[in-house]
């Protein structure tokens, strides 16, 4: 495993040298330390029962989310050797139970920061990591419905159809991701107000998703690409550090063959329902 920071995430247990401080909380059951050491080797990792220069990864139990008051108890020094070995230039990640579930079951976990505090105290945190400040919750699909259109003199029926179209698109979109154990977002406070987000490894996906029921199709294709290449600069900008990559997401698949020859110039990701070939 090389010596580099892990840009915020733990993305996996293959290949990781484990050193658990104590019984770790679990899908909220406490397991003991031979118990998720044997889960991790299921995984591809290997166990420490102390630290070494060997570690890479410190899965903080017993008093997780504490700050660590006992400088002589085997955790409180877990997470002191790691901090030291992190200041020396050596990253190790550190993860809590909540982490280590989500490790366990194939998702990517925070990797926390280690805070010093009085003698010699550390205190694990979350890392505001770009990711978190890209992507917000879950995506919720929004339920649609006709209104009746009553005076108004605008016929509401194919905007309503629209509407319908494009949230029946976002809600294939997330099953689609889902069965790849991939979960879709909304955007976080303070980023571009994308359609939907989600992150594969350390890349980030951002996607805006267009009907094509009742408009005409080149117009909101284009519309759509000015879009999403303006959430995907924005977000470049603010975090270059962060691969982040624009995605188009169309009700179906466009009648022209040129949007796909264009797509492929700009870097930009051309998907269509049902089936999403490509993402």
């Amino acid at each position: 495993m090389p010596d580099r920071p892990c840009r915020g995430t733990v993305h996996g247990l293959n290949g990781r040298t484990i050193c658990f401080t104590g019984r770790v909380l679990v899908d909220g059951e406490w397991r003991v330390r031979t118990h998720c050491a044997e889960r991790a080797g299921q995984q591809g990792a290997t166990s420490k029962s102390d630290f070494s220069r060997k570690v890479t990864l410190v899965v903080y139990g017993d008093l997780a989310s504490k700050v660590v008051i006992d400088d002589n108890r085997a955790y409180s020094s877990t997470l002191v050797d790691a901090e030291a070995e992190r200041s020396r230039g050596r990253h190790v990640c550190v993860v809590d139970g909540d982490g280590f579930s989500k490790l366990l079951r194939g998702r990517p976990a925070p990797c926390l920061e280690l805070r010093k505090a009085r003698k010699g105290r550390v205190r694990p945190v979350p890392a505001a990591t770009a990711e978190a400040r890209i992507l917000g919750g879950p995506l919720r699909v929004r339920r649609t419905g006709r209104r009746a259109s009553g005076d108004l003199t605008l016929d509401l029926s194919r905007l309503d159809e629209a509407t319908a179209a494009h949230e029946a698109t976002v809600g294939a979109l997330v099953a689609h991701l889902y069965r790849q154990g991939i979960e879709a977002c909304t955007y976080a406070s303070g980023a571009p107000e994308f359609d939907a987000g989600w992150s594969r490894g350390e890349d980030v996906f951002v996607a805006e998703v267009k009907s094509l029921t009742g408009a005409r199709e080149d117009q909101q294709i284009r519309l759509g690409v000015g879009q999403v290449l303006d959430y995907a600069q924005q977000l470049r900008s603010a975090f270059p550090r962060t691969d982040v990559h624009p995605v188009l997401v169309l009700e179906k698949r466009p009648s022209a063959a040129r949007w796909t020859a264009l797509a492929d110039s700009i870097g930009l990701r051309l998907v269509w329902a049902p089936d999403f070939s490509g993402i």
